[in-house]
């Protein structure tokens, strides 16, 4: 009776010694099968019509890994890369280095990936709108053929910075290492470096492009990339810029975002048509050229002199304000004459039910709190989130045929943002790089250009910054700017875009 039972027992035993002797293999065959990275890069050929000419092209969708000063591998930065081709698609032939600039771009955040300035105007494919003011429409959403693109102009290169798209610290390294203005600015430099020396592009005219948060970090880079390794820029593209942060970041204290954000209220305000008659009748040029002027001559002033402001004038510039805005003059009284971002865009349209986006103030959407003083989500970006998510997932693996398990961050969080010195007891601003590299680059153009109806990162913020960084005159004719009626991502509108890619044409045509 003993005999058949102790069998069983060692047989149950040896069975669960082998299962526990599987398990690791079966954990580690789970694992692998997660790809991170593809052995190798991902190259593909394809053309695209841009001004009547057939652009036939190289993509590379890989990664490039920094090392530290040991050799130890720091982290993989992703990227997609597109390179001109002399001749047919079977060519094996590029342009001279010397004879074919190379743009490096990407996005801001920051914690974005680089995927709203590549698949909006620079590259060769972009998403498709249901619309000229660019919404989205129903899903599924796709890219198209970007008869806009500048690869007619110029090879480009798409950065994803640490923890954005598929760019990753390695393992033993910390992501928040690269999670900061400085070590941002070295990453992204270090890279730059990297994929000029192995792609043997050093004489290749060189030109960086931002947007946003980008912009900040295409200044300090201009300046990191001069000092460090002796990259000079033969141009920079700043797309929706911030440079001087305490123009933009409301605060106790700080009274400069109040009349820098004034212009673009009225521009929105306008669009919507909320505005009183007086404005509402005339073009919108007039409402933003009243809103400048007020915003430096009195609304400024007026604030500055706090409790000391004479009642008189005080109820003159609330009732301008009210005028230039459309907002309620009791409700501006009632906010101590400081209508912040988040009030504006919830309260222009509270009759309505609607609340108007912070990117793009032309886009609307429904709160369900409709006596909230703060909008729930930002219409703008909900507009734009999923077809570029999408499109952008669809396109890279389907049409250039890399193939990562990793998720694509579009847009991640990476705060605590390290500012270091740059924002050290006081608002970050690297005006200062870009005027230092400007003047240490006397061949540099610098191309800026804003959007009315961005709430973000408003245009008279970045045309007062200008007009105070103590650039040489004689510098400010290669700064050329760019106005569009549309907003942060001024590309989605169609009329935009069309004179988004004639404006960096000519830009384009007067580099050295």
């Amino acid at each position: 009776m003993r005999t058949p039972r102790l069998l069983a027992v060692v047989f149950a035993l040896m069975s669960c010694a082998a299962t526990a002797q599987e398990a690791p293999e079966q954990a580690m065959s789970a694992k692998s099968a997660f790809q991170r990275y593809p052995d190798a890069p991902s190259v593909t050929r394809h053309s695209v019509e841009i001004n009547g000419q057939t652009i036939n092209y190289e993509a590379t969708a890989d990664t490039l890994t920094l090392v530290d000063d040991e050799g130890e591998p720091r982290a993989k930065l992703f990227y997609m890369a597109y390179r001109k081709i002399d001749g047919g698609m079977d060519s094996a032939r590029f342009p001279k280095a010397t004879e074919r600039s190379i743009t490096f771009s990407f996005n801001g955040g920051p914690g974005s990936s680089s995927v709203w300035l590549h698949l909006g105007i620079f590259g060769p494919r972009r998403v498709q709108y249901a619309d000229e003011a660019g919404n989205p429409g129903a899903p599924p959403y796709t890219v198209i053929p970007n008869a806009h693109s500048l690869l007619d102009k110029s090879d480009f290169v798409f950065i994803d910075p640490v923890s954005t798209g598929y760019s990753r610290a390695e393992e033993g390294t910390s992501e928040k290492h690269f999670h900061g203005l400085e070590s941002d600015l070295d990453a992204v430099a270090d890279f730059i470096r990297l994929y000029l020396t192995r792609e043997k592009r050093w004489s290749s005219p060189k030109i960086i492009a931002g947007e946003s948060y980008g912009t900040t970090r295409a200044a300090g880079l201009m300046q990191r990339l001069h000092s460090r390794h002796g990259i000079a820029t033969t141009g920079v593209l700043l797309v929706s810029p911030v440079l001087e942060f305490q123009t933009i970041r409301f605060g106790d204290g700080n009274d400069l975002p109040f009349p820098m954000f004034l212009p673009s209220y009225a521009a929105t305000a306008h669009y919507h048509n909320a505005l009183p008659d007086k404005w509402q009748s005339r073009p919108v040029a007039d409402a933003i050229a009243e809103a400048r002027r007020f915003a430096l001559d009195e609304y400024l002033p007026a604030l500055l002199k706090g409790a000391a402001l004479p009642a008189a004038e005080r109820n003159r510039v609330r009732l301008t304000l009210s005028e230039l805005t459309g907002i309620d003059p009791q409700y501006l009284e009632d906010a101590g004459l400081r209508l912040t971002q988040p009030r504006f865009s919830k309260e222009l349209l509270r009759h309505r039910n609607q609340i108007v986006g912070r990117l793009d103030a032309r886009f609307i959407g429904i709160d369900a709190d409709h006596v909230g003083e703060r909008y729930s989500y930002d219409a703008s970006y909900e507009a734009i989130r999923s077809n570029y998510t999408e499109a952008l997932n669809a396109y890279i693996r389907e049409e250039l045929q890399y193939e990562s398990d990793l998720p694509y961050e579009i847009l991640t969080s990476v705060w605590p943002w390290d500012y270091g010195s740059a924002g050290r007891d006081r608002y970050v601003s690297v005006a200062d790089r870009l005027r230092d590299a400007m003047h240490r680059q006397p061949h540099t153009r610098v191309y800026i250009a804003m959007g009315h109806h961005d709430l973000a990162t408003p245009f008279f913020a970045a045309e007062t910054t200008l007009n105070r960084m103590k650039l040489d005159p004689s510098y400010r004719d290669r700064i050329d700017l760019a106005y569009y009626p549309a907003g942060h991502m001024m590309y989605v509108h169609q009329p935009s875009l069309e004179k988004m890619k004639a404006d960096l044409d000519a830009f384009y045509d007067s580099l050295p």
